[in-house]
């Protein structure tokens, strides 16, 4: 990596950016699933800099039980805080702490990075919600003993939802409106989501993915909907809409489909083109929520067992390409080439898989 550092060092000359350090990542015998999502995430600057932040105001030797989150943010300080500009590092702890927390990761077989981000960012979140939960229980406790039995509901402690910083990046709201086409009556119940996972179609776009996401279900014969004002199975029109989007916006492609007739999962190689700047249109709030692309997790290979991960970033203004040790620069235009293949047979196996987005305020971006 010497050579390729001092290559991508030599390629950004006067224009590398002030403090930011570009490291490939060791593999681990089929670690690049990990590989190709850590590099996304590094690269998504709020949430990078939340993480180090919280490392740096949690440290407590005393009390040194590590798990996933100290182990990433670790990882990302160590990253920032090389001294050299480039270069590789291993990942070793994360990855130990990761196949020693989840049995599905430790095999050395094909692992899928969705599944591994999925995981990561709802691991976070538990670390963080019990954290809060006990630093408030603390709270809650100390007061008593000094000043006697305070009151508490005989419905025992109320959970409240705890908004971590995880959420505060990642998390958007679905609603899903349900329109009894009886009575007209409709239902909406609200879900969260720390990201969407999109069906594709051939010669397709983000856009059109999003847009056949919302669309208008009809509810009849087997799956008719229980209307509370008509007290009965009703024919209904349901549909999924964004009520409010997330600052980071991912988008899982569903590439890998369970084929019946094969009895197995195919990749699906079909061309979907996904943008540098994207506009949201059809939220329930925020009309017209703005993206760019900061990361693209891009699936390797014909199948759904096998293959690769690499990751493409853009860090100040420069697209970077992370295939775990090796980091190069890559020009802009280069991005569309992942988008996938128009015909079903081709030699392109490589294939945009999760899309990073991060919303743009007021025309500024914390990655550019």
């Amino acid at each position: 990596m010497g050579a390729a550092g001092s290559k991508l060092e030599k390629a950004l000359g006067d224009q590398f950016p002030e403090g930011e350090r570009y490291f490939g990542l060791e593999n681990f015998g089929n670690t690049c699933y990990c590989n190709s999502v850590l590099q996304a995430l590094y690269f998504c600057v709020p949430f990078r800099e939340q993480l180090i932040e919280y490392y740096s105001n949690n440290k407590n030797p005393a009390d040194a039980e590590e798990n996933l989150l100290t182990c990433l943010a670790d990882l990302f300080l160590q990253i920032s805080s090389q001294k050299k500009k480039t270069g590789v590092l291993a990942p070793k702890r994360f990855v130990q702490r990761l196949k020693k927390q989840n049995e599905i990761f430790r095999s050395y077989m094909h692992q899928d990075a969705h599944e591994f981000l999925n995981y990561l960012l709802n691991e976070l979140v538990d670390i963080l919600e019990k954290e809060a939960r006990a630093a408030k229980s603390d709270q809650e406790i100390s007061p008593k003993i000094a000043n006697g039995p305070t009151n508490i509901s005989s419905n025992g402690p109320h959970k409240e939802p705890v908004i971590t910083w995880v959420h505060k990046n990642f998390q958007g709201i679905l609603t899903n409106e349900t329109r009894c086409l009886r009575c007209e009556t409709v239902t909406a119940r609200d879900e969260t989501f720390l990201d969407l996972s999109l069906d594709i179609e051939q010669n397709s776009s983000i856009t059109s993915c999003l847009k056949n996401f919302s669309s208008t279900e009809t509810l009849n014969a087997e799956d008719k909907f229980f209307c509370d004002k008509c007290c009965s199975l009703q024919e209904a029109q349901k549909r999924m809409k964004i009520k409010r989007p997330p600052q980071i916006l991912v988008i899982h492609l569903k590439r890998f489909k369970y084929i019946e007739q094969l009895g197995r999962y195919k990749k699906l190689s079909y061309r979907v083109v996904f943008p540098l700047e994207l506009k949201l249109s059809n939220t329930v709030e925020d009309a017209d929520a703005e993206y760019s692309l900061f990361a693209v997790v891009v699936h390797v290979g014909s199948g759904p067992n096998h293959g690769h991960y690499v990751s493409l970033v853009k860090s100040h203004n420069h697209w970077l390409f992370f295939d775990d040790e090796n980091v190069e620069m890559i020009d802009e235009s280069a991005v569309q080439t992942f988008f996938g293949s128009a015909q079903e047979y081709s030699s392109n196996t490589d294939h945009g898989y999760i899309l990073f987005y991060e919303r743009l305020d007021a025309g500024s971006s914390s990655t550019s």
